[in-house]
């Protein structure tokens, strides 16, 4: 369908008196939903998506590549240097300390629980943020009372929390659960604001046409437009939550609080295992990799294509 085309059926959608009847004060959700649906096929281009072997070629293989050079620089410089294997081990090295780590079961152990406490604690930290950050973005005053206090804790360390927590809590995954929140919701809070800030003043006044309350603006306009801040805020908060999870189950070992990659990092840190510390930070680096490539980076693409945002060559 020529731009032109989709432009004007993008009008009729939504705009008064072409293609709908008149607005009333009485419009239904649906009214206000359809008004950002519209914005963004204005703002899309009608293109058409690579193809698979195109993406493998440009998105997928590039990493492989680099990986598998970095790995036989390194197994080159084991080679060729010949290090102690005690402070320099090699890929072989790790590669049979991994090996060792499944077979026992420990790694699966691990993944288990650093996953189901990274999941349930960002989930926690997304639905007390979203709110938090959309009061603090439309009432301005609390905005200007608490959020030099918002962001002052997204740049302190979560580590800090450990001690605290560990005093109040014990050694039990709730200290473990307070970190990762402390990490996780001021992210998530500012990006949500950020993206607020950004949402045209047009769509406000479009919504307040259409009959939308402050509540049905807040919810139902302005948080669909500032989605792009709002998704980056929680990749963010991901990223946050993910570190602040290590860096609790590093420290605070013991209690009560189960079997962790953190813990196993600590573990064959005691025991001097250094091809065992090198395949826990591995595993915890892809895990973090492997859930931006499935669960961020999609959605952040699918958001930015159909606002056309999305650069034709970028996928």
């Amino acid at each position: 369908m020529p731009r032109d085309d989709v432009i004007v059926e993008a009008l009729d959608e939504w705009t008064p008196g072409r293609g709908a009847a008149a607005p009333s004060a009485g419009h239904s959700d649906a009214d206000l939903r359809s008004l950002e649906a519209g914005l963004d096929r204005l703002q899309t281009d009608v293109e058409q998506r690579p193809s698979l072997w195109r993406r493998f070629t440009t998105s997928v293989l590039p990493p492989i590549v680099f990986l598998v050079l970095l790995v036989v620089a390194w197994q080159a410089y084991i080679v060729i240097a010949q290090p102690r294997p005690d402070i320099s081990p090699g890929p072989l090295d790790v590669l049979a300390a991994f090996q060792q780590g499944w077979e026992s079961g420990r790694i699966q152990e691990a993944v288990f629980t650093s996953l189901e406490r990274g999941v349930v604690g960002f989930l926690i930290s997304v639905a007390i943020g979203t709110p938090i950050g959309l009061l603090l973005a439309e009432v301005r005053p609390l905005r200007r009372a608490v959020g030099p206090l918002i962001s002052g804790l997204q740049v302190l360390p979560s580590v800090a929390w450990v001690p605290a927590a560990i005093i109040w809590f014990g050694l039990t995954d709730a200290t473990v659960y307070f970190v990762v929140l402390m990490g996780a919701i001021p992210s998530i809070v500012n990006g949500l604001i950020s993206g607020v800030d950004q949402v045209p003043p047009q769509l406000r006044r479009v919504g307040t046409v259409l009959g939308a309350g402050r509540g049905q603006l807040a919810t139902l306009v302005v948080l669909p437009a500032a989605l792009p801040g709002y998704v980056a805020g929680l990749k963010q908060g991901w990223a946050f939550s993910w570190r602040s999870l290590m860096a609790a189950e590093i420290i605070a070992v013991g209690g009560t609080i189960g079997f962790g990659l953190g813990s196993m990092l600590q573990q064959s840190r005691e025991l001097a295992d250094l091809a065992g510390v090198l395949a826990t930070i591995i595993t915890i680096l892809a895990i973090g990799i492997l859930i931006e490539l499935v669960v961020f980076a999609p959605l952040e693409r699918r958001m930015l294509r159909r606002r056309g945002l999305l650069l034709g060559g970028a996928r």
